[in-house]
């Protein structure tokens, strides 16, 4: 199917869903459409067992649409880009150390705490599932998702420094969980842990993350000093969209960590770009395009992972143990969270209920659901993929709608 069709389907399904939450339901606008674009899925599902086989054709488009690389080689560097022009560099500063561990040491320990327990949970239940596409479930499902983060946070009126830590984790930690995802992923294509030793993993690591971290302040400065000379808000937007497409494509070229490029291109034109290099004039023109492609892209998305639902062959045993996932995925996220802040809350205050909130509101999203749809064909991959949706689903569904409840209505 063309592209062009591709586009105006999701599009037109993106404004419907949009449309039916604004008048009807109400709800945050990531939880109505996502919530709405699933009672699609459920609506197609039940006409194809009626006899009438709309599913069937709406099942091989979206498997035509390929969900996973449309996302992390398209739509995420904007919407990465999108959310981290928002950030204060100097209120993220002040929390560098917390938002660093959280998104690397934090992100690694998930990985195993969640990949040992469910290894041990499913053997439980007579399922074999070898321990390295436990690790491989856990490295997916790991990062907190910037998108379902940054669109969530909208809403809530979280103490500044809180919000500065959820958003900020964010934003990183999704490049290191691709990281270790692409790490674990090459040891089972090589079909032997002996050809990965941990001097390459580690020579990965810098060459993704922190490559990626020197090539997106140098794509960021090249852009800043290229908007320097510039005083026309139409070119200075086309600049920065120069920035995303192009520095995205360039850092998959060099084999650097294209989100953790964007996010730090982010904030340096966000920060030093919009005081030194924008007039007033600029920066209102900038602010409301990259808002209102944040909040087009946002529907889509969350539109797409809804209708994704048709895609999968799922089970109730499945949903179960989707169920238990969800639980030791929570449950890893609250021990890592506690170890970290319990460490540096010696050094440093943290706003009450920080671990809970940062539990609760460490949401997984669409990056999540990417790369489970990313590994290849097997026995293996079916389960995985389940196990993400009713993780992912209810991260957005449930979580995105309670997290309010335990911020203090008192702060701003």
């Amino acid at each position: 199917m063309s592209p062009f069709y591709i586009v105006a389907i999701f599009l037109t399904a993106a404004a419907l869903a949009s449309y039916i939450n604004y008048r009807y339901t109400k709800l945050p606008s990531t939880v109505g459409v996502l919530a709405i674009s699933l009672a699609m899925s459920l609506v197609l599902i039940a006409l194809n067992f009626l006899g009438i086989d709309i599913s069937g054709p709406a099942e091989r488009f979206l498997e035509g649409a390929h969900f996973s690389k449309s996302l992390m080689q398209g739509m995420l560097s904007f919407l990465l880009f999108a959310g981290a022009i928002k950030i204060n560099i100097n209120d993220l500063s002040k929390q560098k150390l917390v938002v660093g561990t959280l998104a690397t040491v934090g992100v690694v320990f998930s990985t195993f705490l969640i990949g040992a327990s469910l290894f041990f949970t499913l053997k439980l239940f007579s399922i074999s599932l070898p321990f390295i596409y436990c690790l491989l479930f856990g490295s997916l499902i790991s990062p907190t998702d910037p998108v379902a983060v940054l669109s969530i946070l909208k809403s809530l009126k979280a103490p500044k420094t809180l919000e500065t830590k959820i958003a900020g984790e964010s934003l990183f930690n999704d490049g290191v969980g691709v990281v270790v995802f692409l790490t674990i992923l090459g040891i089972i294509g090589s079909g032997s842990g002996h050809e990965t030793s941990v001097l390459s993993v580690a020579i990965l690591f810098c060459q993704e993350a922190l490559g990626g971290a020197v090539f997106g302040f140098a794509i960021g400065w090249v852009a800043y000093k290229a908007l320097k000379q510039v005083d026309d808000h139409s070119v200075e937007v086309l600049i920065t969209l120069a920035l995303v497409c192009g520095g995205f494509a360039l850092a998959t070229v060099i084999h650097t960590s294209g989100p953790i490029a964007i996010v730090v291109a982010g904030l340096l034109i966000g920060n030093h770009g919009r005081q030194f290099a924008m007039s007033e004039h600029t920066r209102e023109h900038l602010d409301n395009f990259w808002e209102l492609l944040d909040e087009i892209l946002n529907a889509v998305l969350f539109v797409w992972i809804g209708l994704e639902a048709l895609t999968l062959d799922f089970t109730l045993s499945y949903a179960m143990l989707g169920g238990i996932a969800v639980v030791l995925t929570l449950s890893a996220r609250f021990i890592s969270v506690w170890s970290v802040i319990s460490l540096m809350k010696f050094r440093r205050q943290f706003t009450d209920n920080a671990i809970r909130i940062l539990t609760w509101g460490g949401l997984r999203g669409g990056i999540s659901v990417a790369l489970a749809l990313s590994i290849p064909q097997g026995p293996e991959r079916n389960l995985i993929v389940s196990l993400t949706y009713v993780v992912v689903i209810f991260s957005i569904l449930v979580q995105g709608l309670t997290i309010k409840h335990l911020i203090p209505q008192e702060q701003s």
